[in-house]
């Protein structure tokens, strides 16, 4: 492989300030430090309104997919050029392009913590790498009932267990370490961080339980890895699956780290080119490690995207993003908890630690009547549903739905108080235009803002 030296990059200008559409009226002014913690490709843009006229878009709907860091789409357009294919060709570019991709391995590997014998798969997000993972567990899975659908669905039904969560964590983790005593398992698989409320899970005390039970512990760390630096190794993890796109590079990357044996020992995750050592007509010799589960030709720019986004977000520092992402956390919640109308939905009495993540309901009203005027008048976007949990959302959500506002590196107070205050304008005085439910969900009857031509 050729050696690629790694380019400086220079920061970008700071967000342009373009007028907002209302000054902030919940909640104490923001201090003029709490800006954002990093640049993002969607730092000032600007979205039209109903009405006419355009203001600065407000994003709280990281914890679905965020921007892109600066620093990642200026990687990704200088490596671009060289972009080839990968392992076997000869040619200049080639080269470089394998180097990004196992140089990109080192780097996931590094930030995660793996061992020195764990494999690093490349996969195109989270779902995807816990599928690859349920395809190789020799046994039974037990899961939460809190799980996204991408840690509960995978698993083979006929061997899927699930625990319903108690009231606290302290109960949930007793009632796990009864339902693997009863009746052995394979793997425990558990959220790091529920996408619904933010409420994080004590992974090496789920690690110790479960090893204790003879099981291995999954994390799908789709919410936690771009929030927080998790170490399997330190924590006893045997698999982490997370995505690249909620980790600043949406490049339609992801991976699974963990423990090869399981993984050598399963049928390949795809049959096809890469992973083949010899093919002959009446069958084919399987490769072991990573290429065993990589057959075509992968995702060069999204692998090389996700690496440089875990080199970000070491280079912001471990302290500055939990104080940065604190300062917000608790201001989203104390302008929350004075809004009337509303109720914070929680998972457990006693969680202390969570992520930059709200869900709310409503008394009264439709939240996606609210989400769409949030969106089309004040221009905010925030996320209405039930997050791809549904078994957890409907047992702790008295309303069919909820509204969910996430936080990020490129967050700012600002951010918060145009949010609160127009939730509480939006909730006293309803929205100013008429809307309409369709199969697409809730859209302004007269929708008047105009759309860019990305031809």
């Amino acid at each position: 492989m050729i050696g690629i030296e790694e380019p400086t990059t220079a920061m970008l200008s700071a967000p342009r300030r373009v007028l907002t559409d209302a000054a902030p009226t919940a909640g104490p002014a923001a201090p003029a430090t709490l800006g954002p913690l990093a640049v993002l490709a969607d730092a000032g843009l600007e979205v039209p309104v109903l009405g006419g006229g355009f203001v600065r878009h407000v994003n709280l709907d990281v914890a679905a997919s965020a921007p892109a860091l600066e620093a990642v789409s200026a990687h990704v357009a200088r490596v671009l050029p060289y972009y080839s294919s990968v392992h076997r060709g000869a040619g200049y570019p080639s080269q470089l392009s394998t180097t990004l991709v196992e140089e990109a391995r080192g780097t996931v590997a590094r930030h995660v913590g793996a061992r020195d014998d764990d494999l690093v798969v490349f996969t195109r997000n989270t779902t995807d790498a816990l599928n690859l993972l349920a395809s190789a567990v020799p046994g039974d899975t037990v899961v939460l009932d809190l799980e996204h659908h991408a840690n509960l669905l995978p698993w083979r039904a006929d061997a899927r267990r699930v625990v319903v969560a108690r009231r606290t964590i302290a109960e949930t983790l007793d009632a796990l370490d009864a339902e693997l005593a009863r009746c052995p398992a394979a793997l425990l698989t558990v959220t790091g961080a529920s996408n619904v409320t933010g409420e994080v899970l004590p992974i090496a005390r789920l690690a110790e339980l479960a090893h204790a039970r003879g099981a291995r512990v999954a994390i799908d760390a789709a919410q936690l890895l771009p929030h927080r630096r998790v170490d399997i190794a330190a924590s006893g993890v045997d698999y982490l699956a997370f995505s690249g796109h909620k980790a600043y590079a949406p490049f339609g990357a992801g991976a699974l780290v963990g423990r090869a044996d399981w993984l050598d020992a399963a049928p390949a995750y795809l049959a096809g080119g890469g992973a083949v050592a010899a093919v002959r007509v009446d069958g084919a010799d399987w490769k072991r490690g990573a290429d065993r589960h990589e057959a075509g030709t992968p995702n060069v720019i999204g692998i090389a995207a996700l690496a440089r986004a875990l080199t970000e977000l070491e280079r912001l520092g471990e302290a500055a993003r939990a104080s940065h992402e604190q300062a917000l956390t608790d201001r989203l919640h104390a302008g929350l908890t004075a809004q009337r109308g509303i109720r914070v939905i929680r998972g457990f009495d006693d969680a202390d630690d969570r992520l930059g993540i709200a869900t709310i309901e409503l008394e009264r009203g439709s939240v996606g009547r609210l989400a769409a005027a949030l969106a089309a008048e004040h221009g905010i976007s925030v996320r209405a549903g039930r997050f791809c949990a549904h078994p957890f959302f409907d047992r702790v959500a008295t309303r069919a739905n909820g509204l969910r506002a996430s936080l990020g590196a490129g967050t700012s107070g600002d951010d918060v108080d145009r949010f609160l205050a127009a939730l509480a304008t939006l909730i006293a005085d309803g929205p100013a235009h008429a809307y309409e439910r369709s199969t697409a969900g809730w859209c302004p009857v007269d929708d008047d803002r105009p759309r860019p031509a990305f031809d």
